[in-house]
């Protein structure tokens, strides 16, 4: 997680970037971010809208964490915006909502994680390092129902339904933001 295998040096930081209203969860995240030195903190949002403005102007971090519940633009539709703007960049949902409907909207938005803020002081590096390696993660509290409703999906059950933008409410989205 620290070395680069292939060159066998020390790596550039994994960029991140933190959105969430609420200014000291922010600063509390960072200020855990600091302490792992492959790990940067790029930039930061107190709302969707100014996520995407940053996205507009160019940065294009590693990762975003950010919150579902941000005003102006929540982060479900902020993560499909963002993954129209930037298909590479890595999604942890980090939010206090414990349910799994929100859970199967982020990840059909393009989220590659979710994780619960009550348990990120715990699993926050694990979650980092789990999609920066290409996986999902999901926080341990919501594997049971989602497991039992693969079951259900897999036994000819169906999908959750989620909602999307239409591409009109996505132009009026960018022309806001910029």
């Amino acid at each position: 997680f620290l070395k680069d295998s292939k060159a066998g040096g020390d790596m550039k930081p994994y960029k991140l970037v933190l959105a969430d209203d609420h200014v000291i969860f922010r600063k509390g995240i960072k200020g855990l971010i600091k302490e792992k030195p492959d790990l940067e903190v790029v930039g930061e949002a107190s709302n969707g809208l100014e996520l995407l403005n940053l996205f507009y102007k160019g940065l294009r971090p590693d990762m975003v964490i950010l919150d579902i519940s941000m005003p102006n633009l929540r982060g479900i539709e902020a993560t499909e915006e963002i993954k129209s703007i930037d298909p590479d960049v890595k999604i942890l949902i980090l939010t206090m909502h414990k349910s799994k409907e929100y859970l199967y909207h982020s990840i059909s938005a393009g989220a590659h994680g979710y994780l619960l803020k009550e348990d990120s002081d715990i699993e926050l590096f694990s979650a980092i390092e789990t999609i920066r390696n290409g996986g999902i993660f999901v926080s341990s509290f919501l594997t049971k129902e989602i497991t039992e409703d693969l079951s259900n999906i897999y036994q000819g059950g169906k999908q959750p339904k989620r909602e999307s933008l239409t591409p009109r409410e996505r132009e009026v989205l960018k022309l806001v933001a910029e």
